[in-house]
């Protein structure tokens, strides 16, 4: 392609928002000098608005040369259907690939000279897009962040060249056996929108072209819909530098999130392999909303804990744990045995995922289903195991907060799933306060669902589907 000197103009698209210049960095740092307002070094009790309800929220990192911001965006594979399936995952490759006022090369030349990392993440729910950099280029990563959200330019032949790469990832699905299961567990676990591909197939991939993207994302990226947030920023210094940019960013009509509901069933993929993959999961009713719930579900997943027969972080890494005592000690045919949990804001699944040899799977998935039953049997966990499994809990979110980037992309995904940024006083409370009737009480209603098994392998011995049913009644 010939270079330009100028901005890229690209008739069939009109962004939202100005196009005809972007303030630079200098301008933005003069309108801070402006202002002249003390900066208040604390988060707000609750998120202001930017205009068109473009919600916002920092936390103040005393350490550290670096900063990190980020959109988050209420958007992903459960607002998609039919033409649109697989635009998410188009999406993301898409992020940080031009806008109208950049070409590509010229964004990785900015961002090399700031030495910036930036990155976009989907998923069934949320799209993230952020930005890594020190605090001293603060307003250039804000504008550009801004600019690559609000003005991207969706080129057919850049989408094409995606494509390619995509169809790659694609086939490449099935030989990744925790991968491939873990999305067949909401391919087979739900109807509705949490059944929507969140890596899309091949025929979904070859109907997807600029036109459909740019539409999607048009529908999609409103300002009530997104969340800026930030972590080692003063929070009225990213108002100051955000609000200007984001001062005419519409807001969209009211959409009302798509229906999902746990129906639980049975998938095996057969595959050469000498290893069996097993996934058996159960429905976390409520999801993220259930904050309760939620917390009770995390301590139970720490107090199931599990691990591999190998452990790539060293000797002793979850030793403690239920799954790696009673389980991957006990039965050397066991490769790996650990709990997990997919949450979603209304929903989740939590489960055990395991590998072993096909000879050895039935016994396993029955291993496994002990486990879980046990775990909602009184007196089966002690007050030691459950104080360990607290503790344990608390101490990683604790260690987590400490990394800018899980802070920024905590306060954004709290945004857009509560309306606010809870403290984490609220939740280590909550998290002290779980009792042993409380795990047990909720692993029986969590077991009450209908079992979702997922298979990948020599499946021929995991056992029949109503085994699995008739041992959770």
């Amino acid at each position: 392609m010939e270079e330009s000197k100028g901005p890229i103009q690209n008739p069939k698209h009109k962004p939202y928002g100005p196009t005809d210049s972007l303030p630079f960095p200098s301008q933005l740092r003069e309108r801070e000098g402006r202002r002249g307002e003390t900066p208040r070094p604390l988060l707000p009790p609750s998120p202001p608005m930017l205009s068109g309800m473009l919600r916002s929220s920092t936390r103040v990192l005393r350490k550290g040369p670096s900063a990190c911001i980020g959109f988050f965006v209420n958007s992903g594979s459960v607002y998609e259907s039919g033409e649109t399936t697989g635009v998410s995952y188009m999406l993301e490759k898409m992020a940080f690939k031009g806008t109208n006022h950049r070409r590509h090369r010229n964004l990785v030349h900015e961002l090399e000279l700031a030495g910036g990392n930036v990155g976009a993440s989907y998923s069934r729910e949320q799209m993230v897009y952020s930005y890594d950099t020190l605090k001293g280029y603060m307003p250039e990563a804000i504008e550009i962040l801004i600019d690559c959200m609000r003005n991207p330019l969706f080129l057919q032949e850049e989408v094409e060249r995606q494509l390619v790469l995509a169809r790659e990832e694609v086939q490449d699905l099935h030989k990744n056996p925790e991968k491939f299961l873990h999305e067949q567990l909401n391919l087979v676990g739900f109807s509705g929108a949490l059944a929507n591909p969140l890596i899309p197939p091949e025929d979904a991939l070859s109907r997807i072209n600029d036109k459909i993207i740019q539409k999607f994302y048009h529908e999609n990226y409103t300002a009530d819909r997104v969340v800026l947030a930030a972590s080692g920023v003063d929070h009225e210094q990213l108002l100051n530098y955000a609000e200007f940019l984001l001062r005419d960013w519409h807001k969209g009509s009211p959409v009302e999130k798509p229906k999902s509901t746990y129906v639980g069933g049975d998938s095996r993929y057969r595959a050469d392999s000498d290893m069996t993959h097993v996934a058996l999961a159960f429905e976390v009713p409520g999801g993220w909303l259930q904050e309760r719930d939620a917390t009770i579900m995390t301590i139970i997943q720490t107090l199931m804990g599990g691990g591999g027969s190998f452990s790539s972080g060293g000797p002793g890494k979850g030793m403690h744990s239920r799954l790696y005592l009673r389980v991957l000690n006990k039965y050397h045919a066991v490769q790996s045995f650990s709990a997990f949990s997919n949450v979603y804001d209304n929903t989740g699944l939590f489960g055990i995922y395991l590998t072993t040899s096909s000879d050895f799977v039935a016994k396993a998935v029955d291993v496994a289903i002990s486990e879980l039953i046990a775990v909602a049997t009184p007196g089966e966990v002690t007050e030691v195991e459950l104080q360990r499994a607290k503790n344990s809990t608390i101490s990683s979110v604790l260690m987590n907060l400490e990394s800018r980037v899980i802070v920024a992309e905590d306060i954004g995904r709290q945004l857009l799933t509560y309306g606010c940024r809870k403290p984490i006083d609220y939740f280590l409370q909550c998290m002290e306060e779980i009792t042993l009737d409380d795990i047990t009480t909720f692993a029986r209603k969590m077991l009450s669902s209908q079992p979702t098994t997922v298979s990948w392998g020599d499946v021929d011995k995991v056992p029949p589907y109503e085994f699995v049913c008739k041992r959770f009644r």
